[in-house]
């Protein structure tokens, strides 16, 4: 799960130009240049015995984004932390300096659970054109609040869909409703951007779109296993699909 998250946040750098992925002393970093934490991202890359450790981790990714006068994000898996540093982990980020955005449980399934209901009647499209890829950004822009002239700059970049980030979008009688997005890393298929328009929801769309999602990475790589991180308003949505929850993200992000 943490070897698909980081690929994950490298495709925002790739995304861009000016971007940079780079491995520093326990942490890597993924900087797409933009005035938006979450697309400058932070992650461990191996487990942290102290409070002292961590700290000196997150003090290496804040020199590094100080550098370039970036806001940034760090996503800390707390199964990652010795016992002692998991109560501690909100305490160490705020005298860094830095806010507590979202946590997230992570889930993985070995295999999807058949589905409840009928499959709604949808049109799948790749993201793979001008179209669609305006399309995905508009659905992401809404679902998860990112500013527009930001988001463009993300999910409109041909770069963002040629290392292996596939997303999908779902139509219903030719308007953009719901959309997703997989990643193939670290043996397991990453599971990202699922997300529906306010007026769509509770129609199994965004259940649908997932589920071709996983089905046409399965056909590509042989792998079965994915993973996610949930939001609130997903968790029983990904539960009833078979997912259970295997460790514990905390986001924080400094402006």
């Amino acid at each position: 799960m943490e070897s698909n998250l980081r690929e994950m946040l490298a495709v925002f750098a790739r995304a861009k130009a000016a971007g940079d992925v780079r491995a520093l002393p326990g942490i890597a970093v993924c900087s797409s240049g933009l005035e938006f934490a979450m697309f400058n991202g932070a992650i461990l890359t191996a487990p942290v015995g102290s409070v002292a450790e961590l700290e000196e981790r997150i003090q290496t990714a804040a020199a590094y984004y100080a550098a370039r006068a970036l806001p940034w994000s760090i996503w800390v898996c707390r199964e990652w932390l010795a016992g002692p540093v998991r109560s501690k982990v909100t305490e160490t980020c705020h005298r860094q300096g830095m806010r507590l955005v979202v946590e997230l449980p992570g889930m993985e399934a070995a295999s999807l659970e058949a589905p409840l209901r009928p499959a709604p009647e949808l049109e799948f499209q790749r993201v793979d054109d001008a179209r669609t890829r305006s399309d995905f950004n508009s659905i992401m822009t809404v679902a998860f609040g990112i500013p527009y002239s930001l988001a463009r700059q993300i999910y409109e970049s041909k770069k963002t869909w040629l290392g292996g980030f596939t997303g999908w979008v779902a139509y219903r009688e030719g308007v953009a409703v719901a959309t997703a997005a997989t990643l193939v890393a670290g043996g397991a298929i990453g599971v990202y951007s699922v997300g529906t328009l306010p007026q769509y929801r509770r129609k199994g769309y965004g259940e649908a779109v997932m589920r071709r999602a996983l089905d046409e990475a399965r056909t590509e790589s042989g792998l079965e296993r994915s993973v996610l991180q949930s939001s609130a308003e997903g968790l029983h949505l990904y539960q009833r699909m078979g997912y259970r929850s295997v460790a514990r993200y905390a986001v924080f992000a400094k402006s």
